[in-house]
């Protein structure tokens, strides 16, 4: 008898709809008493809500509210700020005038 194969959780970003492996995506959490944060470990309980970790899907997140939906709160920018500091590399923010 073969081992059967591992489970693999997939989920689905709220900004482009593309199916993926949990661990691609980043995980927003509404917490039971209704505050709202990232979850880097994504095993916070709560309402989870994920996005892919791109600029792009991030950008698309808080421009269509998707996240908000999902999460039925209001997501304060702070977040998507620092979901873009986890995607963005640190130098491309200070790019260097040569």
């Amino acid at each position: 008898m073969t081992p059967r194969p591992r489970h693999i959780p997939i989920r689905t970003c709220a900004a482009c709809r593309t199916a993926g492996d949990k661990r691609g995506l980043l995980r927003v959490v509404r917490l039971p008493d209704g505050a709202v944060q990232f979850d880097p470990g994504g095993k916070a309980s709560g309402r989870g809500a994920y996005v892919c970790a791109s600029a792009t899907c991030i950008e698309t997140a808080r421009k269509r509210k998707s996240l908000d939906r999902s999460l039925n709160a209001a997501i304060d920018p702070s977040i998507f700020e620092q979901l873009l500091q986890l995607v963005r590399p640190a130098d491309q923010s200070t790019e260097s005038v040569t």
